[in-house]
């Protein structure tokens, strides 16, 4: 055995004794509202393609004209040779869709994160965060080797204290936080949280991975939604969740964009997104904007479960949007219910410690826009029926 395999083979093995190893599902067939999931067709609850863009016939076409006009690949970093007339113009669309100056692509929300955090922050600076921040946040902080505070979760007087405290021993402040938590499908109280945040001079970084596109007016977010767009200095949103692409970029002034470009060494030392995905980006994005309908079935659909599952005596709080969570407690109870569903015919994965943390194993349920409402009322049902089953 190599020693690569014995470390693996050690990894795993405790790995498995925690009761946390995972394996990929395999799934086959368009991301839609039913799918092949393991070899068995069944109704897709698990997905981020929230508005159902993926496969819409616009994003399609624009990306296949995309492959046969430019090909497959940007060939090269964005820097060198990868620059096309279609990245740039994607950025001034997302801009404008935004309200903000300028707007950078990058190859994922992660890189995003562990890009723009570290340009903005670095030693001698502070870092504030929510105790619930997603994963790149966490490792952008890391990366930025600025000193890391966490205020407890979605809590303003927590916040407030920690910058009122701190904010004084350090030459720049940047509050991190995330607009729809990822897991328990709340929305951020960003009026209270940018206000303490502009009483102590701190910078305003907003991750809405999960609201481009579905909350707001206008599609464009958390801070839509809630009246704040002219307090957030820097948004961070992806491509692959409701626009139905791939990709994700950072959105704010034109010194912000040139900032990126110039010392961001996720978005520097990396390929440039595909043509392919550009194209699909700029047609998903002009179906959010002129087609309303998308975002508000979205959620309606997601009321409608959270009501359904409601009737059953089934929680999902704290959950106000599209990401519905059901908290079971253990991972193998989690675990169990997951595997029944799927035998049943809906696929809803449960998330598991240490994705989570302990004794909060759930179901995180993800509607879609084009799901039907019997198919919404269908899955409430079989939820609880697994519950009883499995107590």
């Amino acid at each position: 055995m190599s020693i690569v395999d014995e470390v693996a083979r050690e990894t795993l093995d405790a790995i498995r004794a925690r009761g946390t190893h995972r394996r990929m599902r395999v799934l086959d067939g368009a991301q839609a509202p039913r799918m092949e999931v393991d070899g068995r067709e069944v109704a897709l609850f698990a997905g981020s393609n929230y508005l159902d863009l993926a496969h819409h016939p616009d994003v399609v076409e624009a990306a296949a004209r995309a492959a046969h006009e430019y090909g497959c690949a940007a060939g090269g970093s964005r820097l060198i040779s990868g620059n096309l007339t279609i990245h740039e113009a994607l950025e001034e669309e997302l801009a404008a869709f935004l309200g903000v100056e300028a707007a950078l692509a990058f190859s994922t929300g992660y890189m995003a994160n562990v890009g723009v955090i570290p340009a903005l922050a670095g030693q001698g600076d502070l870092v504030v965060s929510d105790a619930l921040s997603h994963a790149s946040i966490i490792d952008g902080c890391r990366l930025a080797r600025a000193d890391v505070r966490v205020f407890p979760h979605s809590d303003p007087a927590g916040l407030e204290a920690v910058l009122a405290e701190a904010t004084p021993k350090y030459r720049r402040t940047l509050l991190v936080i995330d607009g729809v938590y990822s897991m328990d499908g709340d929305v951020a109280p960003l009026p209270a949280l940018v206000e303490s945040a502009r009483r102590h001079g701190a910078m305003v970084l907003l991750d809405d991975a999960h609201a481009t596109g579905t909350l707001g007016k206008n599609g464009r977010g958390t801070a839509e939604l809630l009246g704040v767009e002219d307090e957030i200095d820097v948004y961070v949103g992806t491509l692959g969740k409701s626009l139905g692409s791939f990709g994700a970029f950072v959105a704010g002034s034109h010194g912000l964009r040139e900032l990126l470009v110039n010392t961001a060494r996720s978005f520097i030392f990396s390929c440039a997104l595909s043509p392919p995905q550009v194209e699909a980006s700029r047609a998903a994005l002009r179906v959010i904007v002129g087609e309303p309908w998308w975002r508000e079935r979205l959620q309606a659909n997601a009321a409608r479960l959270r009501e359904k599952l409601a009737g059953h005596g089934i929680s999902t709080e704290p959950s106000t949007t599209h990401i519905v969570p059901v908290v079971l407690g253990t991972n193998e109870r989690t675990m169990a219910v997951c595997e029944r569903l799927l035998e049943r015919g809906f696929y809803a994965q449960g998330i598991r410690h240490p994705s989570v943390p302990e004794g909060t194993a759930r179901l995180r349920i993800t509607p879609m826009a084009t799901h039907e409402a019997t198919e919404i009322d269908a899955l409430a049902d079989v939820i609880a029926e697994a519950l009883a089953e499995i107590p």
